[in-house]
């Protein structure tokens, strides 16, 4: 039952994750006034007045196994820290009060329901796709559309994108594992109940077209392989701003909501972050894609007074 919660879990932190990056919010005049990174995905916090060193690290939620890496000086990070704090606290994924909470929280309010928001047409062509992979569209139907597109992403996004390999590895996951054995306390910076809350903030109607769009997508699957191929890549050589440059040249339709999905959850973490750097040495997980921009995490802890220097 337990690895059942770590699987459902991982599949809405690492989906939810990656449709909030889908754009980082830059405009061309953003780009050239904010801070050229160096290639890093470690880096260290001090200055304004903290008394020990806290650490900020950009993981990918899942990777090719044969692709993970951890450099001795993350290592050496995490065995200076007390705390380590995730985008969401992992420990949760032990409480199976909070996973029926997310779940119930999954179904669309109001008597929304998926045939209501689509024509005759989209939903036959949703339910061919929910035919395939063997799933009853019937059990969705009244789900929140973003919700519904986690349940078949691997497939939509042109099947396992890392096929071939050997299995996939989720950095929050090793990195739990390191935290438990040192016994360090875990935290999130946010709860699964609020991102799942971000879900009523986009319209249902725009989320069942968002829906409807990935299972038109099918036939774009060797673009988008090829696609994550290169995001591993700078993954791999440490590119924060390749990495940027891609995810902001990708067209995802969020459109007007990448404030609610993204910047305002970067600028949420500041106070939250600050808090816990102060009361105890923290190393900080969170998806690479949140670090870089004008309204990355690096920019926004140095705009608050802090020294963020990047680690070999």
């Amino acid at each position: 039952m337990k690895k059942f919660i770590y699987a459902i879990i991982l599949l809405f932190f690492v989906s939810f994750n990656a449709k909030a990056q889908t754009k980082i919010v830059e405009t061309e005049t953003q780009k050239e006034t904010a801070d050229t990174l160096e290639n890093a995905l470690l880096w260290k916090i001090t200055g304004n007045d903290l008394e020990k060193v806290s650490y900020l690290y950009g993981t990918i939620h899942m990777i090719a196994k044969d692709d993970f890496f951890v450099t001795e000086n993350t290592e050496k990070a995490i065995a200076e820290t007390d705390r380590m704090t995730f985008e969401i606290n992992m420990e949760d994924m032990n409480n199976m009060g909070m996973m029926m909470s997310m779940m119930m929280n999954a179904f669309m309010k109001d008597g929304g329901s998926l045939k209501k928001l689509l024509t005759e047409e989209e939903y036959a062509l949703v339910k061919v796709k929910f035919d395939d992979l063997g799933l009853p569209i019937a059990l969705f139907d009244k789900v929140k559309p973003m919700f519904t597109s986690m349940m078949t992403s691997m497939d939509m996004s042109g099947g396992n994108p890392m096929e071939g390999q050997e299995g996939v590895v989720s950095y929050e996951m090793e990195f739990m594992e390191k935290a438990k054995k040192q016994k360090m306390e875990m935290q999130g910076l946010e709860t699964v109940e609020y991102q799942m809350s971000m879900f009523d903030s986009i319209p249902y109607e725009v989320q069942a077209q968002m829906l409807v769009e990935s299972v038109q997508g099918g036939d774009m699957a060797a673009a988008q392989t090829d696609q994550m191929a290169e995001m591993v890549n700078l993954y791999k050589t440490q590119n924060l701003n390749g990495l940027s440059e891609l995810i902001s040249a990708e067209e995802g339709g969020m459109g007007d909501y990448e404030d609610i999905l993204l910047v305002n959850r970067n600028k949420n973490w500041i106070p939250i972050m600050s808090e816990q750097m102060k009361t105890k040495p923290t190393f900080f997980a969170v998806g690479a894609g949140h670090l870089g921009g004008k309204e990355g995490v690096i920019r926004l802890l140095r705009n608050a007074g802090y020294t963020v220097t990047a680690m070999d």
